[in-house]
């Protein structure tokens, strides 16, 4: 579902809601913020994200949408767009800082938009990578809570995660 804040009304903002089958509805703000949902997207402005960048670079350069043109193309061109996303997708995401990278994340999985969801998780891993536990817990503010004993018991099951 989409939603743009672009109209208004007799002073009163609208909010034009777009269904996944392209089915519109426009609203009131205020009748829109009965819905926690929707009032969550429009307090973070989700009309003004990276996740609308991303989408709309994405549907503007798709390979997927070059797949079901009728049109004989040639390899040649639907490789140099998947070239220009891959380079798109790179820069997307090492232009952000963890807390809007989790931002995206979280906004991924919202929208269930899958090659976002795998490109930012993907650079979170990345980023992770080859850090300690402790940094990793530092990195996503996770408090650590175990017993001396626990955490010896834990390494002790788990000695193959803790291989130097």
């Amino acid at each position: 579902m989409a939603v743009t804040a672009d109209s208004v009304d007799n002073g009163e903002k609208m909010i034009l809601l777009i269904s996944s089958d392209g089915e519109r509805f426009e609203l009131s703000e205020a009748a829109a913020s009965l819905s926690k949902t929707l009032s969550h997207m429009i307090e973070d402005d989700c009309t003004d994200s990276g996740v609308v960048e991303y989408f709309n670079k994405h549907a503007a350069v798709s390979p997927k949408a070059s797949a079901t043109d009728s049109s004989t193309a040639t390899s040649a061109p639907k490789a140099s767009k998947e070239e220009e996303l891959n380079s798109f997708d790179a820069e997307f995401v090492i232009n952000v800082d963890m807390t809007m990278l989790f931002e995206l994340i979280m906004a991924a999985n919202y929208l269930n938009a899958k090659d976002l969801l795998d490109l930012t998780c993907q650079h979170a891993a990345d980023l992770i990578k080859g850090m300690t536990v402790e940094q990793v817990r530092e990195v996503f503010h996770i408090a650590y809570d175990f017993t001396p004993e626990e955490e010896a018991e834990i390494r002790k099951e788990n000695t193959w995660a803790f291989d130097d």
